[in-house]
């Protein structure tokens, strides 16, 4: 404002000068003088005043830019801090899987393992089933040739009608003399073996252990039947009999070893099914 007053005044004085009487020529010079600094002085000011608006428009622009970049750099570390966000979730995603696949595998060997184990189980048992059934087949072969051998005997038994023999087994587990006495009611006695085919048939028979006619009670290692014959030939397990305790004075029939030696002694108080003979 200061200055648009200065500039008013020196046209004022301008227009005056020009108007009025006229003065020396060394006024107008310094008037023209003075014109042209005020002019000098104008050009100056609007000159200041476009620096001023350009500094302005660039203190805006700078501020604009950098809140601009102030926001993208926000925006930046934004992403950033998402990628970072996103990277670790992956980071911790893949360590989960890889922990997975770990145990995935461990599982894989150890069911890998229990396949083969039991492929080789299968390879055993196929051998065990082949091996169990030749055996199958070999006693059925075994069977046939006994139930012709006990057919045989029976026959050779039997021949003599008048002499025709009849064996039963009790039902009640008793004493050696109450098994007697057991066949005894029943016009029996104990069974009386004395010849090999006899002592395989009866063998063949009994599923149980059982008494047999032969005792020496009478006389202590003198072994009688019930008829009161001497025995002649015996078919003892290995080892019997040993009169165990010193009181083992009666004699039985094991089935479950092999037929043809199959007696032993023990004490006559002991339970066990008579096999009689009529």
């Amino acid at each position: 404002m200061e200055l648009e007053a200065i500039y008013e005044n020196v046209e004022r004085r301008d227009i005056q000068n020009t108007t009025g009487p006229q003065i020396q020529s060394h006024g107008q010079d310094e008037g023209k003088d003075l014109k042209r600094r005020s002019r000098c002085l104008v050009l100056i000011t609007v000159g200041l005043g476009l620096i001023c608006v350009l500094l302005l428009v660039f203190i805006i622009l700078q501020n604009i830019t950098i809140t601009a970049e102030r926001d993208l750099i926000n925006s930046y570390k934004n992403t950033v801090e998402e990628f970072n966000q996103t990277i670790n979730s992956l980071q911790d995603n893949y360590t989960d899987l890889m922990t997975e696949k770990h145990q995935l595998q461990i599982n894989f060997n150890s069911l890998s393992q229990k396949k083969l184990e039991l492929e080789t189980r299968v390879k055993d048992l196929t051998a065990e089933k082949n091996q169990l059934q030749r055996n199958f087949n070999s006693l059925s072969q075994k069977k046939l040739e006994l139930e012709s051998k006990v057919t045989s005997l029976s026959d050779k038994l039997n021949m003599d009608a008048s002499k025709r023999v009849c064996f039963f087994i009790s039902n009640e587990l008793k004493s050696w003399s109450d098994s007697r006495q057991y066949c005894r009611e029943r016009g029996a006695d104990l069974v009386i073996i004395n010849t090999e085919e006899k002592q395989k048939f009866i063998s063949s028979l009994v599923k149980e252990r059982a008494w047999i006619g032969l005792s020496d009670t009478e006389n202590e290692g003198n072994m009688t039947w019930v008829d009161n014959s001497t025995l002649k030939q015996g078919f003892w397990l290995r080892g019997e009999p040993n009169n165990q305790d010193g009181n083992e004075d009666c004699i039985e029939l094991m089935p479950s070893h092999p037929a043809l030696n199959n007696w032993n002694d023990l004490p006559c108080s002991e339970k066990r099914k008579g096999f009689c003979e009529k």
